[in-house]
């Protein structure tokens, strides 16, 4: 649409001989400078978020953590699998895996998990659960 006072809006549409050339760049590429540090900004709110979904370790009852010890021993002297549910930084995380042995002095249990035959170290305090096979 031609503006009925200024003529022409749209840059695009005059002769480039009529465009006014004293008309200042501006601060170029400058300007998006801030935005460089977007990729940081990006990595500190997945950090937030990651954090809003963490827990807090559960407490267990005296007679649920005497009922995870007795387990813990059947299936030590079964040669028995487990699944064991286990607090690791704020979440619960779960793994299948034949216990080799528990070890009361340092309060952890050492077993194999059975998809990689990767030995693990599993805290008493942080079991949460554990279901035999």
């Amino acid at each position: 649409m031609i503006h009925p006072i200024y003529g022409e809006t749209d840059y695009r549409k005059v002769d480039p001989k009529q465009l006014n050339r004293n008309i200042p760049k501006g601060r170029g590429m400058i300007k998006w400078a801030p935005f460089a540090t977007m990729p940081q900004q990006f990595a500190d709110v997945r950090r937030q978020i990651d954090n809003q979904n963490k827990i807090e370790r559960p407490e267990l009852s005296e007679d649920r953590l005497q009922e995870i010890n007795t387990t813990l021993h059947i299936a030590l002297a079964k040669h028995q699998d487990v699944t064991i549910d286990y607090y690791m930084d704020g979440y619960i995380q779960s793994i299948d895996m034949t216990i080799e042995k528990i070890d009361q002095w340092s309060a952890i249990i050492i077993g194999t998990a059975k998809n990689n035959n990767q030995t693990f170290f599993i805290s008493f305090i942080d079991i949460i659960n554990i279901t035999p096979h």
